[in-house]
């Protein structure tokens, strides 16, 4: 009897919450089963893979760290960063229009946001690439006056010039529709607090919604970072010699298609891996989704009220 009420104390000032300590699971025989299904299958494609000699892995291992796809995997990464940087800044001004209470501004904020949604990436590139079609010359200058000077549209958009803004512009509306629903995530308390308190819409949007926002926006903006860097492939058709167009100028004087596509492939592997680390560190720190709980409850000490008879 002394034991067991030894060990009753003893568990009750451990501090430990009994509904945080981790559950126990039994592996049941089909579990077994998979991860044997699972390790055959990975052992044979592996040795599929590595003894077959069409895929002549001694011209990957020398051509993976070329002069030419380091130069375009350099571009690639160019052209990611700077995309999201301005597609992140033009979406966040569309984000703000398209919550305006102003009823024109917001239809054309939603039409911007439909139009680059709901057409293809691959399309929009060829488009601005053409452009000069529609457009031979710009003429910049002041409005109803002969003050201004024209520029020649197909020297202006160039290759490289074209693939950013139509990667820019596309991304701008997914990160617009993001930022928005960051904006949404914002409780209606705080919005009324910060109008009770006098704020003008732009000291409540930088003061108070964007902070709260952030713990939304972030996490899905790291996934668009990964996609962004795997969608810079698609400016292949303009010319730009970027990672993918590069292997390809490769193998079409060598006639070594799968090795340097394997090339690229890895690359690309490579990349979204180093992404996907900071990223997932991004996600546990700011997702609302996933509350870390604390693995070790605080002792409660019981005190009687001040002055109580003893």
């Amino acid at each position: 009897m002394a034991a067991k009420i030894h060990h009753q104390s003893k568990s009750a000032t451990s501090g430990i919450d009994p509904a945080l300590k981790p559950r126990l699971k039994r592996r049941s025989i089909f579990e077994y089963a998979a991860w044997l299904a699972c390790s055959l299958l990975a052992v044979g494609v592996l040795y599929s893979v590595s003894t077959n000699p069409n895929f002549k892995w001694h011209v990957v291992a020398r051509y993976f760290t070329h002069e030419t796809i380091l130069r375009g995997l350099m571009l690639t990464i160019f052209l990611t960063m700077a995309s999201m940087a301005l597609g992140t800044l033009l979406g966040l001004a569309i984000a703000i229009l398209r919550s305006s209470r102003v009823k024109p501004v917001s239809i054309a904020a939603s039409l911007y946001i439909t139009l680059f949604r709901g057409t293809p990436v691959l399309v929009q590139l060829i488009f601005w690439f053409n452009i000069a079609a529609l457009y031979p010359n710009l003429t910049i200058g002041i409005p109803f006056t002969n003050i201004g000077t024209a520029v020649d549209t197909n020297a202006l958009m160039g290759p490289i010039t074209a693939a950013l803004v139509g990667l820019t512009l596309n991304e701008a509306a997914y990160m617009a529709e993001i930022i928005r629903g960051g904006f949404s995530s914002v409780g209606k308390g705080q919005i009324e607090a910060a109008d009770s308190l006098g704020m003008s819409g732009a000291m409540k949007m930088r003061k108070v919604i964007i902070p709260q926002a952030m713990p939304s926006i972030i996490p899905a903006t790291g996934n668009q970072v990964i996609g962004m860097f795997k969608e810079t492939s698609l400016v292949s058709v303009l010319g730009v010699a970027e990672l993918l167009q590069s292997a390809q100028l490769i193998y079409a004087r060598t006639y070594e298609t799968i090795p340097l596509l394997i090339v690229a492939s890895l690359w690309y592997l490579v990349m979204t891996l180093l992404l996907s680390y900071p990223q997932s560190k991004l996600e546990q720190k700011y997702s609302r989704a996933t509350s870390a709980l604390p693995r070790r409850a605080k002792r409660i000490f019981h005190t009687e009220p001040e002055g109580a008879a003893r």
